[in-house]
């Protein structure tokens, strides 16, 4: 069964720290990326980041640029998302989802086949 669950959300103030994980399993595939998204209400779903397995490349949306930094864990099988210097517009339902092959650019969510359930990231001012 292919799985992505995400953990790591919560409630936090203005210009505080958050780290998400993206743990996967039941991947057949040798190589795939991992991106993360954010939905917030009223909000289309918005590209985050995403990082290349074939490589390790990485792409990040220019409003989090500088702030967020992904990272993958093979002896987990896990991405993870560092959020620092959160701002009150980082508030939105974050998920993570696979793809067999994305474009590390302005990300496209149909490039992404399966998705997480999500996890809340609430920032307070």
């Amino acid at each position: 069964e292919v799985q992505l669950v995400e953990t790591g959300g919560g409630l936090v103030q203005a210009g505080g720290s958050l780290r998400l994980s993206c743990a996967a399993s039941g991947f057949t595939f040798d190589d795939y990326d991992i991106g993360w998204f954010r939905q917030a209400p009223g909000k289309e779903r918005e590209g985050v980041s995403c990082i290349g397995r074939n490589d390790n490349s990485t792409y990040y949306a220019d409003s989090v640029k500088g702030r967020f930094t992904i990272s993958s864990d093979n002896a987990k099988n896990t991405v993870y998302l560092q959020m620092n210097s959160l701002k009150p517009e980082d508030t939105a339902i974050y998920y993570c989802a696979s793809a067999e092959g994305a474009t590390m650019g302005p990300m496209l969510s149909i490039e992404y086949d399966f998705w997480g359930q999500g996890t809340q990231v609430t920032v307070s001012s």
